[in-house]
């Protein structure tokens, strides 16, 4: 097989990986499409997107993940969860993944509840912090996959422009 055919299927198999990733937390989704993106440039030997896109790519990603972090820490502390909550939200969605979608989008919120019973505080308490966990979750997930297809804009503009 030609090397330029196995870099364009390694970087069909990363992209389709990494946008899998980004609804699953257990695949880093944005760096999979940035080396996917990296692997398509690689097969076209670097002619049509150079290093300055390579690089704005890479900036969008580590800007995604510091939304991702700030929107799911902020959502918990506006709801008033304690780092037993957060604790038990990060549990509950590693325990969530063998449950698949729905185990994914409820994990987060039931974990998050039970860690800040664990903490002694109140169900209406507990709840508001779970809840509160699963909005900056969300939000973090949705400015994930619309970073993602950012990226893929800018790759695509920078390549046919």
């Amino acid at each position: 097989m030609e090397t330029n055919t196995i870099l364009w299927l390694i970087s069909a198999l990363l992209l389709i990986a990494g946008f899998t990733g980004l609804l699953l937390p257990a695949l880093p989704g944005l760096p999979l499409i940035l080396a996917g993106l990296i692997f398509a440039t690689w097969a076209e030997d670097f002619v049509y997107i150079g290093w300055g896109t390579i690089a704005i790519l890479a900036v969008l990603t580590a800007l995604a993940y510091l939304i991702d972090l700030l929107a799911g820490f902020l959502g918990a502390k506006r709801f008033g969860a304690g780092k037993h909550g957060i604790t038990g939200s990060v549990i509950g969605t590693i325990v969530g993944l063998a449950f698949g979608l729905p185990g994914i989008i409820i994990g987060p919120f039931i974990g998050a509840v039970i860690g800040e019973l664990y903490a002694q505080k109140d169900l209406h308490s507990a709840s508001a912090a779970g809840f509160g966990v699963w909005i900056g979750m969300a939000l973090g997930t949705a400015t994930r996959i619309a970073i993602a297809f950012i990226m893929v804009g800018v790759f695509l503009l920078a390549r046919f422009l």
